[in-house]
């Protein structure tokens, strides 16, 4: 049985529908004081059970929490976390002294969810840094998944003559991916500058060739506009991007659109953000085999 947080009802339904198994119904409401009720009214009992949800926010990591750990009390035979998205990816460690890990708080906190009988585990996406599984403690088992079956896909479609990346932070995914797909990789260099970052160089010949920047996350989408810019001015003929996490706040999206150097952007399903971009600018591919893959393995 799976339960889904209320932002990822959408997702849920995908994967549950590919892994053949029944959605777990969830009464909620709010209190006049903004407090959530939750109650299961799918009984989990006796049953292999997973919980999806992404930590998109406070609220969201909240509730995916209360919904894990009712699920347990209920009695459930095991637990599995689904988190499409985990989005403590920037306070993953820290670099002035004092300063909150967030990344490590918030992992142990949805480590402290009651054990059931037959275990539990995580199942997490893409990671911004593939050191936060290291951060869950206890029986709660972490297991990091990658979108890589419908990220080259969607590459393959944009006509991708070079994969290219935004920093040397992806370079290994990007030169992976590559290799699968018999094209050239691409790599910036950059400068960090006190106003800023700027593009000193470009790795590999991308002049008369179509690129696509791979990327596993974009927020503000600074990072790949500079990339972009970068590529075009070393002669590639057009530029597109993928990404696993499209957050996009605020006119993000309206930046990456304006810029100009940018034809398209294909993003997952693992942030609710990206399904309700959806457009002629933005496709949508969802990560729900990936994620029911896991759950029937």
């Amino acid at each position: 049985m799976i339960f889904t947080t209320r932002a990822y009802a959408s997702l849920g339904a995908r994967v549950a529908a590919l892994a053949k198994r029944p959605i777990g119904e969830v009464e909620t409401r709010l209190f006049a004081d903004g407090e959530r009720y939750l109650r299961l009214a799918s009984d989990p009992n006796g049953r292999d059970a997973a919980v999806l949800g992404g930590t998109i926010g406070e609220a969201d990591t909240l509730e995916l929490y209360d919904l894990a750990c009712g699920v347990v009390e209920a009695g459930a035979r095991s637990l599995t976390l689904v988190i499409p998205y985990f989005g403590y990816g920037t306070m993953e460690r820290g670099t002035r002294p004092n300063e909150i890990v967030t990344a490590k708080t918030r992992a142990r906190l949805l480590s402290s969810i009651p054990v059931p009988g037959s275990g539990s585990r995580v199942l997490l996406l893409d990671l911004h840094t593939e050191g936060i599984p290291f951060y869950f403690e206890g029986a709660l088992r972490p297991v990091h998944l990658s979108a890589r079956q419908v990220i080259l896909p969607a590459v393959q479609r944009l006509g991708a003559e070079v994969l290219a990346c935004t920093d040397a932070g992806r370079a290994k995914w990007v030169e992976r991916f590559a290799n699968d797909l018999g094209i050239p990789a691409a790599f910036v260099f950059k400068r960090r500058l006190e106003q800023g970052t700027e593009v000193t160089a470009v790795s590999a010949q991308v002049a008369q060739k179509r690129v696509v920047i791979y990327d596993d996350l974009v927020r503000s989408g600074g990072s790949l506009i500079a990339a972009a810019r970068a590529y075009r001015d070393a002669g590639a003929t057009a530029i597109a991007a993928v990404a696993t996490h499209g957050v996009l706040p605020g006119d993000a999206l309206d930046r990456l659109r304006g810029s100009g150097v940018l034809e398209k952007l294909v993003l997952t399903d693992s942030h609710p953000r990206a399904a309700a971009l959806a457009g002629d600018f933005v496709e949508v591919v969802s990560v729900a085999p990936v994620l029911a893959e896991a759950l029937s393995g």
